[in-house]
């Protein structure tokens, strides 16, 4: 004998119910088989609808019954498209004793728990009498049983307690007697001893096929449904989630508990008091080999098997010092919330005594908190406890798992990750079986934190990496190559998935949760909207990703000063424009001191040699405990280009063009050429070597001239170039004739630093220095006479977009 139950959704359609009927004909061949049915999909909320609508007086009460009529005939007449004549015209009878009993509801305004378990009983009656008949049209050896003439109830209605001697009974004596090979039965319906209609209440249906499966001894009870079993989290909210193949009672129990929607624990008690196992599996994907739930006890399966969540829960917290030592608080807070029928769904105490916090349906927290302030409005006035704190919009996210308590640092793992991913935990309960660690977030950071623990708990220690991108120019559209190259080899060899979420130039703006398709990022700012700096990061904030990561590629103040508010939302911060590190030192320090509180990496290694690993070079130099003693550098790989391309064959202008048209330059060339972007890389090392330096204290022997410094707009400085054309031919002849090459180079030494042009001699590690290379020097307690070197392209796309890159991936690392 088999017992396989179907949910709403399994019989929302007539494909679906062909699909059950497949599904029960394999089945029928081997053994007779139960089949125990929901009402259609999302009928019995129309029943229920349609009678609250009756009981107000609301006439559109008959639209709904037409909804409700036009279903089930447009299912039949799909099932059955001809010859249905007979069966139709049952179909209607039922129906017309719907609209009677809705008829009377609105006559007399009244919907009595009696009368709305009689309503809500349509849906599995008609349901089952269209699937019966259609498997009997078909030929197949069938027959309806009416459950309410099994299952037996006392009279509370709308959640009947069934009386297990009298319907053990009922269910033995008829199915010894069945000699159908198919029997359909209708799901949580049920009749009192009295004969009057009763339901099981939420997750009838699974009642009634747990009933049946426990009174026959069956081997299995199979619960069918629209997934393929229990997953490791909600794959609507976690798309890496999977199947789990094996649940022990108690893990099954917990996970349904925290949300997992696709079993309610205390309707399928019978079976496991009968310790028959349960196979949930996928109506719409039936050869999927589904999840079993039996008496399990793997003592070396995985630590935690589920991730589960409630939404929509509120705390309560009672406290105050006249709780301390106090008996009785905690049987008074409990039976005040049992009176008013609210179901405590997590409890945590302070071991303090001085407070008390529940968490309970947010629904139901207004009663709650009128009959605590009553209960307690004594002590509250006398200030012995103070008045009741009620927190809203919160959620409860579950580990759960037997061999949770064989594993240290699972509970550390899980805050762990929360915290990096700024998701605050308002409360923390954990049994003595830790078999469940929950955690109360708030609702917004629901999907976030879901995905966050699946990631660490379930995937192959693979991290995904939400990258945001604001700056999409020359720079960025290398970056944007680099990462869509390298995607299956960081995939590969550093279990590292990078995606790109978010993208913004000056104009548009466009974002993909799933990320952004690289082949054709282009065309798809053609239907963006508009960009801007607000914007874009309201948007970040909205996604709450985790693993986010902002970079910058911009020259721009204004995007800026938005890095402390990224940081303080748990995001990473990638940046190659200098203007935050090289402004006041307050500043700086409040970045590193805002990476640090929220545990958001702060890096921008390309602020000073592009793709060059200088600043992580002095980071742990430092970190070692060495100390830098002076610092010599070329720093500007734009102006090492300039002096390494002009001559007396060319002129200066020509070559501060071309190193602009080449891309080695900002695009106001000024920034480079005044020295103030050398003086900046040089006050962010000196920085980063301990220093409380700014920009002023360092010293710019500038080689332009007034002209040239005092230039009103970029072509009028072009100009100047050319009208002072001798004056830069003279630095050359000046350095040629002392068999000299022109570099401009930084110093650090004794606290002091200053930036100028030099003439550096023939055998100087600056003299070959080729290109628009930059090399840096540094001398240390541990380098005193050879001095350790960091030489290499120091300008250029590709390589700023490459170290941009390797910070991204350094931060996968963490």
């Amino acid at each position: 004998m088999n017992v396989l139950k179907f949910g709403g959704t399994s019989v929302g359609s007539a494909k679906n119910i062909n699909n059950v009927i497949t599904i029960l004909n394999d089945y029928a061949k081997k053994d007779k088989v139960i089949c125990v049915v929901s009402a259609v999909g999302g009928i019995t909320d129309k029943l229920l609808k349609a009678g609250e609508l009756a009981q107000n007086k609301d006439k559109s009460y008959v639209l709904e019954f037409d909804q409700i009529t036009e279903k089930h005939h447009s299912i039949l007449e799909t099932l059955i498209p001809s010859d249905n004549t007979e069966i139709s015209n049952h179909l209607n009878a039922k129906l017309q004793e719907l609209k009677s009993l809705l008829d009377g509801i609105f006559l007399i305004n009244e919907l009595s728990q009696k009368t709305s378990d009689k309503l809500l009983s349509f849906g599995e009656l008609l349901s089952s009498f269209i699937i019966a008949e259609t498997i009997k049209n078909r030929g197949l050896n069938c027959l309806r049983k009416n459950s309410q003439d099994l299952i037996i109830t006392n009279s509370n209605f709308t959640k009947g307690e069934v009386l297990l001697e009298l319907t053990n009974t009922n269910i033995k004596d008829y199915f010894s007697e069945a000699k159908e090979r198919i029997t359909i039965l209708p799901g949580f319906i049920s009749k009192s001893e009295s004969g009057e209609q009763t339901t099981l209440g939420r997750g009838g249906s699974d009642f009634t096929a747990a009933l049946v499966a426990s009174a026959l001894k069956v081997n299995r009870l199979e619960i069918w449904t629209d997934v393929s079993g229990m997953y490791t989290a909600n794959p609507k909210l976690v798309q890496q989630a999977i199947p789990i193949k094996k649940l022990s009672y108690q893990e099954a129990m917990e996970l349904s508990h925290f949300g997992a929607k696709v079993l309610y624990a205390p309707t399928v008690q019978p079976v496991l008091d009968a310790e028959i196992p349960i196979l949930i599996k996928n109506t719409l994907k039936p050869n999927d080999e589904g999840t079993l739930i039996s008496k399990l006890n793997e003592q070396n399966g995985l630590a935690v098997k589920g991730i589960s969540h409630i939404s929509n829960i509120s705390l309560i917290t009672l406290q105050g010092s006249g709780m301390v030592g106090i008996p009785g608080f905690s049987k008074r807070l409990f039976e005040t919330l049992a009176n008013e029928k609210i179901n405590i769904i997590l409890i945590t105490q302070a071991s303090s005594e001085h407070s008390i916090c529940l968490g309970i349906d947010q629904s139901h927290v207004d009663i709650a908190k009128s009959a605590i302030d009553t209960t307690f409005e004594y002590e509250i006035s006398l200030h012995k406890i103070d008045p009741i704190l009620v927190e809203n919009d919160l959620s409860i996210v579950a580990l759960v798992g037997d061999n949770m308590k064989n594993h240290q640092g699972i509970s550390g793992k899980m805050f762990r990750s929360l915290g990096k991913n700024n998701i605050n935990i308002r409360a923390i309960a954990q049994g003595a079986s830790e078999r469940n660690i929950s955690a109360v977030i708030a609702n917004k950071d629901v999907k976030k934190a879901l995905n966050t623990l699946h990631e660490s708990f379930f995937e192959v220690k693979t991290k995904r990496l939400n990258v945001f991108i604001t700056g999409v120019g020359n720079v960025g559209e290398k970056l944007i190559d680099q990462i869509q190259q390298q995607h299956a080899f960081l995939m590969k060899k550093l279990k590292i998935d990078v995606r790109i979420v978010g993208m913004a130039n000056s104009r548009k703006m466009i974002f993909n949760e799933n990320g952004i398709d690289l082949d054709n990022w282009t065309s798809q700012f053609h239907y963006a909207e508009k960009s801007s700096l607000g914007g874009f990061f309201d948007k970040v904030i909205a996604l709450n990703l985790r693993n986010s990561i902002f970079v910058d590629i911009t020259a721009n103040e204004a995007v800026a000063k938005l890095y402390n508010d990224y940081l303080r939302q748990s995001i990473a911060v990638v940046a190659c424009n200098k203007i935050a590190c090289a402004s006041s030192y307050d500043t700086y320090k409040e970045l590193k001191g805002l990476s640090l509180k929220y545990n958001a990496p702060f890096l921008f290694e390309t602020n000073v040699g592009a793709g060059l690993p200088i600043i992580n070079t002095l980071n742990n130099l430092v970190a070692s405990g060495d100390k830098v003693t002076s610092i010599e550098a070329v720093l500007s790989g734009s102006l090492n280009f300039v002096f390494n391309n002009f001559s007396d064959k060319n002129n200066f202008h020509d070559t501060v063009k071309r190193a602009q048209f080449e891309g080695y330059t900002e695009p106001d060339p000024r920034i480079d050429l005044s020295g103030i972007d050398v003086a900046r890389k040089m006050l962010i090392l000196a920085r980063e070597n301990g220093m409380k330096m700014e920009i002023e204290d360092i010293e710019n022997e500038s080689f332009l001239t007034k002209d040239s410094l005092e230039s009103s707009s970029i072509d009028d400085f072009y100009e100047t170039l050319k009208t002072n054309e001798d004056h830069f031919q003279k630095l050359y002849a000046s350095a040629k004739n002392n068999n000299c090459q022109l570099k401009y180079v930084a110093e650090f030494k004794r606290g002091k630093a200053k930036v100028g042009l030099k003439e550096v001699p023939e055998g100087h590690p600056f003299y070959n220095l080729e290109g628009k290379d930059n090399i840096v020097m540094f001398h240390t307690e541990r380098y005193p006479e050879q001095p350790l070197i960091v030489k290499g392209a120091g300008a250029g796309a590709d390589v700023t977009a490459s170290g941009l890159f390797a910070d991204i991936i350094r931060i996968g690392n963490n």
